[in-house]
């Protein structure tokens, strides 16, 4: 039960209604709010408050959500009852685009996410069992085109009926063409004139003296006289003919609608039923736009008379703070069976009134379904009853001042509330003489407290303060007033009652400082002093809640800064072990590395047997990788342990064998020939000379060739080379392979475009070895026109380089001087 009748206006929510009403696409929505009623049903008032809350998610999400068509056609559905009647074109077209946007609804509420699970639940319940109609839209669609008029080929009469009209309009407009062409030659019509519309048929503009001119019928005449419609009789046929075809397609249309709309009857209590889904959808997008404005929430709902409410702000004052860029005080507010009423006492213009309306509004909001704006971890009950006595109700009509006023609604109070009643009382016992009705307000507050009543009751009377100090179940609370700027501070602090700080208001003001003097001695020192008392306590009291909020405020600082350093602390382990874990790796990579330069090194000692250059070299290489190795920052004891191991293993051979080294002599020539078998200064692979030119000999080496100038060649016995070749130890398996795989993957072409000249040369170099190692020529490098800074740098190396025979441009039509061709030896 709500009480009075207008309790809406009372609390302001006739304003919420119509902010929500403005925010409905249609008509439909519309209604929906109008009907917003308050719900005592927790499942009821649950549903409402998900349905609105998951659409908010909606909105939130930028999710494409159906809103382009909610258009009311009921009234159209309804019309077609009766045998006989049609839909037209337009209302036709006004239920194929609602039934889309009904199954586009939906489709996209019964969507789901990667869970298999809906997204919206109880919006996908709601939209359930709505019955959809795409085979219906799909036949309208066969019907009207995108524009909502009838297609041509709707039936096989419309297409003949449209396709005469298009000719026989052809037909007109070329005879008119040619008679207004005549007529201008002659001069009868102007040179601009063309022809146009009267009453449905083509006619030609003439002025008045030349109506005689063309035979033909006179339609109409312009206002002002000087201007007469001439229907050429040539065409009068014609015209006649397009009016009776104008007339068929017209039945033909009529026809066409009345069978479809004989084919949709049936279906009309079920689209009606889906119409009524569109409506709530619209509802209750309306209602999440608002949530959205207000920051409105769901609390959380206990079936059970309750607030226990943190920050909860009053809608309305809130949008209009937010246009001034101002911010709103909020509320903190706790009732429960302890403590059910709460007594508000405080200075005038304090925000006892505004508290009082905060309380009624968001309570009868919540209860009405909708989002309200709350801490998220606030608690909220529900009430059977909200009663509300605010304002001034006095009625000349019905003989009632200010106090009759009151007092029939405190009748209405002490007969009905319950212990499941929410009572709002603003300015209590106050309208008579003091005395009797603070002890009036007193005996009510008594029996409202003995029903188990919930109530916020505002007041002056200290009986009442002290009523609610000496009994159980009621609880003082006070609107703080800042004594030293002389201001209210709009917050409510509950436990303690408050000064009306009527003296430090009247000296604010300016009343003479004798009269206040005066008045204080009338009520006396002992009131004065337990009004100064009281403000002290007050004062006391918001001190030590300041400081407790600060301490809060920095203990939970202090928790953020934990949780950061933890977070960080954790980030660093995990970073150590990553960082611990690749040095690993990269050990266990150098390591095996190591391990293979150390085994091909004992190899090439074993296979060099006495051979002290080659020992030498293969030392020497060895002692190079090893200080490598040693640069770097991994540990790599066991690596060099295994290198000490095996010098001393080979000096204790050396020591063992004591066998004189046989160096094969350098054979003394004058000259070198192609076949010759020839070794290169300072290195023990034996190869065979394939060509000799200009000092130059390309010589290979097993699978590799290479060029070598003469004078750097040794000549040895065929014996040796045959012997180095069957002990097969210049190239190794491996080495075989990569340069097999590496003329495979070769390409005779490399694009240098936009590298810098270091960067150019370098992979230019690569480029050349791997074209030598691969036997491929010719090859291109493509570095482009430009300055020529490229071009010549790359050049300037390739003149360097021996083994290429000659390079030069490219052909101009395959890229010119962009392109160097490079002819290998």
């Amino acid at each position: 039960m709500i009480y009075p009748e207008n309790f809406e206006q009372k609390i302001g929510f006739d304003k919420i209604r119509q902010l929500i009403k403005d925010k409905c696409i249609s008509i439909l929505g519309k209604e929906c709010v109008d009907e917003l009623t308050f719900l005592r049903e927790p499942d009821a008032i649950t549903e409402r408050l998900l349905q609105t809350e998951e659409f908010v998610r909606i909105l939130q999400d930028e999710s494409a959500f159906p809103t382009d068509y909610f258009i009311d056609a009921r009234y159209s559905l309804k019309r077609i009852r009766p045998e006989g009647t049609f839909l037209d074109e337009k209302e036709l077209f006004d239920i194929k685009r609602s039934l889309q946007t009904i199954y586009n609804i939906t489709h996209f509420f019964r969507q789901s996410d990667k869970d298999g699970e809906t997204k919206y639940p109880t919006l996908s319940a709601l939209a359930g069992d709505i019955p959809v109609f795409p085979k219906l839209i799909s036949q309208i669609d066969n019907i009207l085109d995108k524009y909502g008029r009838i297609k041509d080929n709707a039936s096989s009469e419309l297409t003949r009926i449209r396709r005469e009209l298009t000719s026989t309009m052809g037909n007109i407009s070329r005879n008119l063409q040619s008679i207004l062409r005549s007529a201008q030659s002659e001069g009868i019509v102007d040179k601009d004139v063309t022809p146009t519309m009267r009453d449905g048929r083509l006619v030609i503009p003439v002025a008045p003296a030349f109506k005689r001119k063309i035979r033909g019928i006179v339609h109409d005449e312009s206002a002002t006289g000087k201007t007469v419609f001439i229907e050429p009789e040539v065409v009068v046929e014609a015209n006649n003919r397009i009016r009776e075809l104008e007339s068929e397609e017209k039945r033909e249309i009529v026809r066409i609608l009345t069978a479809f709309t004989d084919v949709i009857r049936p279906s009309v209590p079920d689209i009606l039923q889906s119409y009524i889904f569109l409506a709530q959808i619209d509802f209750i997008r309306a209602k999440a736009l608002f949530a959205l404005e207000i920051n409105g929430i769901k609390p959380i709902l206990e079936d059970k008379p309750l607030l226990d409410w943190a920050s909860a702000k009053h809608p309305l004052l809130f949008l209009s703070l937010k246009k001034q860029e101002k911010t709103v005080v909020p509320l903190d507010i706790s009732l429960d069976h302890e403590n059910r009423i709460l007594i508000i006492s405080g200075p005038n213009a304090g925000g006892k009134s505004v508290c009082l309306k905060t309380v009624g509004l968001l309570q009868y909001m919540l209860q009405c379904g909708l989002l309200i704006p709350l801490h998220e971890k606030s608690r909220a009950g529900i009430f059977e009853q909200v009663f509300i006595d605010i304002g001034d109700e006095q009625s000349i009509e019905d003989d009632l001042s200010t106090y009759s006023s009151h007092l029939t609604n405190m009748k209405f109070f002490v007969r009905n509330s319950t212990s499941k009643t929410l009572i709002l009382i603003d300015e209590f016992g106050s309208g008579t003489e003091p005395l009797i009705g603070g002890a009036l307000a007193e005996s009510i507050l008594e029996r409202l407290n003995r029903n188990g009543s919930f109530g916020v009751i505002t007041t002056h009377y200290q009986n009442l303060k002290q009523y609610a100090e000496d009994h159980e179940g009621v609880v003082n609370g006070a609107m703080l007033y800042d004594r030293h700027l002389m201001q209210p501070l709009f917050l409510l602090s509950i436990g303690r009652p408050g000064s009306s700080f009527a003296v430090e208001i009247a000296r604010k003001i300016g009343l003479p400082e004798d009269v206040i003097a005066e008045a204080s001695e009338k009520v006396g020192n002992d009131y004065i002093s337990m009004d100064k008392y009281l403000q002290d306590i007050i004062r006391d009291k918001r001190y030590w809640e300041t400081k407790r909020r600060n301490i809060r405020q920095e203990e939970k600082k202090l928790e953020e800064l934990t949780a950061r350093y933890e977070k960080d602390l954790d980030d660093v382990n995990r970073q150590r072990k990553e960082i611990l874990q690749k040095a690993k790796t990269e050990a266990s990579h150098i390591l095996s590395e190591t391990n293979a330069k150390i085994e091909n090194t004992i190899r090439e000692i074993k296979e060099a047997q006495a051979d002290r250059e080659r020992t030498k070299y293969v030392r020497s290489e060895l002692e190079k990788f090893k200080s490598q190795i040693t640069d770097t920052e991994v540990d790599n004891s066991p690596v060099s342990s295994k290198i000490e191991k095996l010098q001393k293993r080979q000096s204790q051979k050396k020591k063992k064998k004591q066998k004189p080294e046989i160096i094969p002599e350098k054979e003394v020539v004058t000259e070198l020939i192609k076949g010759d078998a020839v070794r290169i200064e300072g290195q023990t692979a034996v190869g065979t000379i394939l060509e000799i030119k200009d000092k130059q000999a390309v010589i290979a080496l097993g699978m590799i060739k290479t060029t070598v100038p003469v004078e750097k060649l040794e000549k040895v016995s065929h014996s040796l080379l045959k012997k180095e070749t069957r002990k097969n130890t210049f190239i190794s398996a491996q080495t075989a392979d990569s340069i097999r795989e590496r003329k495979l993957n070769f390409k005779r072409e490399i694009d240098v475009r936009g590298m810098r000249g270091d960067e150019a040369i370098q992979t230019v170099t690569y480029f050349i070895d791997d074209a030598m190692i691969a036997n491929v020529s010719p090859v291109r490098i493509l570095h482009g026109t430009g300055n020529g800074i490229l071009r010549q740098l790359i050049r300037d190396y390739l003149s360097t380089v021996s083994g290429i025979e000659r390079f030069h441009d490219e052909q101009v039509q395959f890229g010119g001087a962009g392109i160097t061709v490079i002819e290998l030896n």
